[in-house]
């Protein structure tokens, strides 16, 4: 079999920001709002850092008033459900992300569900869970890496995947049971799989869509992977990369890899998503979608759909 076609997120990432900044200059020219996001951060994590770095930088060049609120590691939860509270009652600002993880004395789950429904950009909120769930994709906001993963998939295997067979590894809120209700909705037959799965690259075998989200490094090897599938690498590992050598501070040097060992998979998948460059860069616009979706619905005005 040819090697598998390697699905660009990054050009159709940029396909969706053009989108988005197109819609966003019509908006604001017709109404005189722009929308606005409000990215939230509690300590200094590096990782996080840079993760809410390149959101806000995005929000900037698609038109949007950014807006960052960096607290201190040891800020209290009462202080972050205050700015948050503020935050909800801002009309300018019609997107609110706060940047998980939080520290040990904020409870994530009172922090997501203080954030108003309406700009609940990250989709985590109970009230999007529910319309997700029920089906009312059109009035929920869906977490952005299953969005864009949906995306990629339609690209490849159009908007109805009856008679498909998809298996999702990871049972996470933020992917792996958002990414099943997508799927479920376009018709896909969907089972999903973790870490107490019985024989699971059997069960990956049986998979036309294949997801990966469990946080494993190069975890999915070949023979989960059937013949012609499209294969969705959703993980972020850094490893060690000692063939790249050494850091000055004589630290070995790292390299991202996905869920999947992407080479090997790559000989009997017919298309997946490179780690760099796939499914991440459609988070962040997916992000951006959601933002823009949110501002339209506060100024009256029908979204587009991505």
């Amino acid at each position: 079999m040819a090697e598998a076609r390697r699905i660009d997120g990054k050009a159709r990432a940029a396909r969706i920001i053009e989108e988005v900044t197109a819609a966003t200059s019509s908006l604001t020219a017709e109404t005189g709002l722009q929308p606005g996001l409000a990215v939230v951060i509690v300590g200094e994590d590096p990782a996080s850092q840079v993760y809410v770095g390149s959101k806000a930088k995005r929000a900037v060049e698609c038109g949007f008033k950014s807006v960052k609120h960096v607290l201190d590691a040891d800020t209290s939860e009462a202080a972050l459900l205050d700015l948050i509270a503020e935050l909800n009652a801002d009309p300018d600002i019609h997107g609110i992300l706060v940047q998980l993880p939080l520290p040990p004395q904020i409870d994530e789950g009172k922090v997501i569900q203080a954030i108003d429904a309406d700009k609940d950009v990250d989709g985590f909120h109970l009230v999007n869970v529910g319309r997700l769930s029920t089906g009312a994709i059109d009035e929920a906001f869906v977490p952005c890496t299953p969005a864009g993963s949906m995306i990629l998939i339609r690209d490849v295997l159009g908007d109805d995947l009856s008679g498909l067979n998809a298996v999702i590894v990871g049972r996470s809120n933020i992917v792996g049971k958002p990414m099943a209700q997508l799927l479920l909705a376009a018709n896909a037959t969907v089972t999903i799989a973790h870490s107490r799965t019985k024989d699971l690259p059997a069960l990956c075998r049986n998979a036309d869509i294949l997801v990966a989200a469990v946080g494993r490094p190069e975890m999915i090897g070949a023979d989960y992977v059937k013949e012609g599938a499209v294969v969705i690498d959703v993980g972020i590992n850094r490893i060690d990369a000692p063939e790249k050598g050494n850091n000055p501070d004589g630290s070995v040097k790292t390299r991202l890899v996905g869920d999947v060992a992407f080479e090997a998979a790559s000989q009997k998948a017919a298309a997946i998503t490179p780690v760099p460059g796939g499914v991440g860069p459609m988070t962040i616009a997916m992000l951006m979608a959601n933002t823009l979706v949110a501002a339209c619905r506060a100024a009256g005005r029908t979204p587009p759909r991505f």
